[in-house]
């Protein structure tokens, strides 16, 4: 039997606690109560296999929905919906044993026939099922019986168990997919019983979770309010109890001298990124993005915008992830060189470009107008707009009609993109494809690092974007809420063991 990856986990840094008690110090776990927790956007839909926006699994992930194996807060990948599973010695054949007597909220009994049609959808390309790539070595899925599920297949994948622990491999009742953007249903600890949009989720405590004793809460609310300040000044008044995704770091501060309020600082995988249209001139020109890569000083962005409260990086990977190479000198600050690089390439007098910034997420459109007035020093002409969100999904991200954008891109381990041309950034270079294949087929976590570190260098010198800071995981509670997570291994406010003091 194989284990030297079956039980494949993401090691990130020890929580930093700030202005809050440790772990060790807090008070038992009472059930009962309500929590308000506040979202900063409203994606297309709560079906987080039918898009990639990261608010979906922010509400829902082991909330609502969950797969054969989940990230813990901790990053551990651990059981869920399977209690155990090995690997045959070629790394061909997965066999998964599931957990008995789970029950959907739809009063369904889970088993083995929901998971067969579930990644039977995942691997059809006209299923319109997010992220194909990650099942893409499953050549088929049989069900041995009610609750073994046999995965084979076609080449080995060294990536297969962190892929089911993705919010896109959650599972619901057989023959419910078209009806789950609408009304998610799961296996987890809460159902999603309302949905206003624009307004709130409401979710109500599952009296038949299979976790004993579990959740805490009777019910919680996601309230959507795109604002920081509104989101900031509610938490201050009392009307909400936690903010669990970004919470500007002034903001942070003012939770730190607040005796009503605490703070966590933790790691997370988001990157801050400056994406470039590869495909549109002049960025299709390696020594014009190299050029704003030396125009931006990444270290000022991070102290003056960011209060420090970030980690400059250098390619697509934050220090939280177990394959993480600092390249942060590959193209360092040098506003000199940045002009240098525009003569050659043909623009001595710089061009003009747009630059458009994402309305609900201000760290990101903070940077942005940094970054705006940076390259201006340089001779590059920025026309800045902010686009609503709706907008920049449907025509940026998934249309890719735009010349640079920024983004914090928060799914983990998610350096697959560059292998594909169709994403947004239009970026081509098969290399990057036999290195992932590489990657997928390597015996070892080691060895699969070291593929992943070579994709990040091949970027990195190709300058396919400007990867500014790593964000840090900033959560701000009042005094009586605990046993949030103050990590982030993946995107979710994880309410399941969520509790507040009496």
């Amino acid at each position: 039997m194989r284990t030297r990856l079956n039980r494949l986990s993401v090691a990130l840094a020890a929580t930093l606690l700030v202005g809050g008690l440790a772990a060790a110090q807090d008070p038992a776990p009472t059930r009962g109560g309500h929590v308000v927790v506040a979202i900063t956007a409203e994606p297309p839909g709560w079906d987080p296999s039918a898009s990639t926006s990261q608010e979906i699994p922010r509400v829902v992930y082991d909330n609502v929905m969950q797969g054969l194996v989940r990230f813990d807060r901790n990053g551990e990948i651990v059981p869920a919906l399977a209690t155990s599973w090995e690997t045959s010695e070629d790394g061909l054949t997965w066999t998964f044993h599931l957990r008995e007597g789970v029950t959907f909220h739809d009063g369904s009994a889970f088993d083995a026939a929901d998971v067969v049609e579930k990644f039977e959808r995942a691997i059809d390309p006209e299923s319109g099922h997010t992220n194909a790539q990650y099942y893409e070595a499953i050549a088929s899925i049989e069900a041995v019986d009610d609750h073994t599920v046999v995965f084979h297949l076609s080449r080995p994948s060294s990536s297969l168990l962190y892929n089911l622990a993705r919010p896109d491999s959650v599972i619901n009742p057989s023959g419910t997919a078209e009806t789950q953007r609408s009304q998610p249903v799961g296996t987890g600890a809460f159902v999603f019983a309302e949905y206003v949009p624009g307004s709130h989720v409401r979710l109500e405590r599952f009296a038949d979770y299979w976790e004993e004793g579990l959740p805490y809460l009777d019910s919680a609310e996601f309230r959507i309010v795109s604002d920081p300040n509104a989101r900031f000044a509610a938490l201050q008044a009392g009307d909400i109890d936690l903010i669990g995704v970004a919470l500007l770091p002034e903001q942070f501060q003012q939770v730190q001298a607040n005796p009503a309020l605490k703070g966590t600082q933790g790691s997370a995988t988001a990157e801050i990124t400056l994406a470039l249209n590869n495909a549109v001139e002049p960025l299709d020109d390696p020594r014009v993005r190299q050029a704003i890569t030396h125009a931006i000083d990444k270290n000022a962005i991070v102290q003056g915008a960011m209060f420090g409260l970030g980690t400059v990086i250098g390619t697509h990977m934050s220090p939280a992830e177990n394959y993480y190479v600092d390249l942060t000198d590959t193209y360092p600050y040098d506003p000199e060189r940045a002009r240098e690089l525009l003569a050659e390439a043909g623009y001595p007098d710089g061009f003009t470009v747009r630059f458009e910034l994402p309305e609900p997420y201000n760290i990101e459109r903070r940077t942005g107008e940094v970054i705006a007035q940076q390259l201006a020093q340089v001779g590059i002409d920025v026309e800045l707009s902010v686009v609503e969100w709706a907008t920049w999904i449907e025509r940026i991200f998934l249309g890719g009609d735009y010349d640079m954008t920024i983004i914090g891109h928060s799914e983990p381990r998610d350096i697959n993109v560059y292998a594909n041309p169709g994403y947004y950034y239009h970026y081509d270079n098969p290399r990057i494809g036999e290195l992932l294949d590489e990657a997928e087929a390597a015996l070892t976590q080691e060895e699969a690092n070291a593929k992943y570190q070579e994709i990040a260098r091949i970027i990195a010198e190709d300058a396919v974007n400007v990867w500014v800071f790593s964000s840090p995981y900033l959560v701000a509670a009042k005094q009586d809420v605990y046993g949030f997570w103050t990590d982030q291994p993946t995107p979710s406010i994880n309410l399941v063991r969520v509790y507040r003091a009496r």
